[in-house]
Order: C-alpha cells, then structure tokens, then sequence
C-alpha cells in the first residue's frame, strides 16, 4: 500500500496557527513525501505518534483506507527506511487534526459504522426496500427480507450473490436461477492482473488481487514491501505468494523470498469466515 498522497483540486485545509490545543512543527508532512516544503506555507501538526501532517494529507490518507475497507486509522509514515510506523489513531484525534468539516465527519463515522459491522456480520442493503439485512447463514445464498415480506404480505427473498430476486435451483447452490447470476469476486480473482513483488526475491509473476484464506475478504499487495500481508477485516497475517499464515510460510522460507512451493495459483473458491 503506497503512502503517497495525491493531491486534488480543492481548497486545502489550513491550521490555525492561533489554535493552542495543537502541537505544531517545523518539519516536511510525514504523509506526504513529496511536497515540496519551499512551495508549501502550511502548518503541520504532530500526531501523537510523533509524526508531522496538514489536515489535508490525513484527510487523504484516511479517505483512502476508508475505500479500502480499513476503518482503524494507523500511521503510513516510512521510518528506518523501509518499515511503516503503524501507530493506531484514535478517531477523535484523526477527527481533529483532519480538519474534517461536518459532510465529512458524517461520510467517515457512517462508513466507519458499516466496515465495523461488516467484521461480525455478513450484511448488505436488500435491493429492493434499501434496508440492510443481514445473512446468518453463509453458505446460503437465498436470503429474506422482513421488511419487503411484510410490505408485500408474501415472503420476499434475494441473491446475495446477483442481488436479484430468488429464483431457480435450491438455497445451498453457488447461484440462483437469474441469467447475471455469477460471483463477481471469484471472477475478478480468475481475471486480475498479474503484479512481481520487487521486495521479494524470485516473485515476478503473482495475482495482484488473493481472497484472504481466513476470511474470503479480497486484498491487494502494496508490493513495496515483503510478502506478507495483514488482511484488514479478520486481522490475520497470511503470505500473499503461496497463501499459507505467516506462521506456517515463515518456517521454511524468509518473507523476502519466493516460497519453496512457488506462487500459489489463482484462487478457484472463495474461503467463508467461520467466526469463533
């Protein structure tokens, strides 16, 4: 995952130089390594990591692990060259040091609320009515909604899968009877590009998209760093080359090399998260 903030046209944030409850420093924007400090007259403040930024590269940065299902705010900045010092942020420090205007602070603590539900259930707007519903039971496709049911005085029930209405063959098949009906995550972990891992020796050709083998969730590798990766929903730290837990591909191979089995190939299923 790049640290690098892109900026965008918009009216940057600026810090109040008046505001005494912020700790404010003379150095470049920790998040932002490639501002040029000559062009830039902002303040920065200091994180309680210790780490400089303008309410616009957190913003950004925020923004970004927002769209990329991470709701736990944790400092990207580069220390002893290589390494990410990874401090966990409270939301309320993110909240003042961002700047984050009211439309803002909606769209994080609403999305926030989802991505943290979303670690202990399956859940996900009914296609009809909008209501969130959630599927108890994962390895069943046909899902009800109570609310359309009750509207409609007769048992409404959709696909997970194609979000159509239930159709066809029996709960327990890997789609319904809809035409559409095909699982768009299975697709794209069969059709996705291929990426090399320049931190990891012998890796010149890998999936750039692996479903997590603990979770299903689908990741990305930052390909910066070794091949480890830590999957952002079930935290489990799993190697994104042969896809065993760290753990286990760690006894036989160094995280900066090609396992002994090679590449693992493309995922045919998707793992259920079984919770404990």
């Amino acid at each position: 995952m790049s640290i690098s903030i892109q900026r965008q046209e918009q009216v940057e944030k600026k810090y109040d130089p008046l505001d005494s409850t912020l700790h404010f420093v003379d150095r470049k924007d920790d998040l932002d390594p490639v501002c040029d400090d000559d062009d830039d007259d902002g303040l920065r403040a200091e994180m309680s990591c210790g780490h400089a930024v303008t309410p616009d590269s957190l913003t950004l940065w925020c923004r970004s692990q927002l769209d990329e299902g991470i709701y736990k705010f944790r400092c990207p900045a580069v220390v002893e060259g290589t390494k990410q010092c990874n401090k966990l942020w409270s939301y309320q420090e993110v909240r003042r040091l961002a700047d984050l205007s009211v439309e803002e602070m909606q769209h994080f603590e609403e999305t926030m609320a989802c991505l943290a539900a979303a670690e202990y259930f399956e859940i996900q707007p009914c296609p009809q009515c909008n209501t969130k519903v959630e599927r108890k039971d994962l390895g069943n496709l046909c899902v009800r909604c109570t609310i359309c049911s009750a509207d409609q005085k007769k048992t409404y029930q959709f696909c997970w899968q194609c979000l159509g209405e239930w159709k066809g063959p029996g709960p327990r098949s890997d789609r319904c009877g809809n035409n559409d009906c095909i699982n768009r995550d299975l697709q794209l972990l069969q059709t996705c590009t291929t990426i090399s891992l320049p931190a990891v020796e012998g890796v010149s050709s890998c999936p750039s998209v692996r479903a997590c083998p603990t979770c299903g969730m689908k990741v990305e590798h930052s390909q910066q760093f070794c091949k480890n990766i830590n999957c952002p929903r079930c935290h489990v730290e799993f190697c994104f080359v042969c896809l065993k837990l760290k753990r286990e591909c760690c006894k036989d191979s160094s995280p900066y090399k090609i396992c002994p089995a090679g590449v693992a190939p493309r995922q045919t299923s998707i793992p259920v998260w079984q919770r404990k």
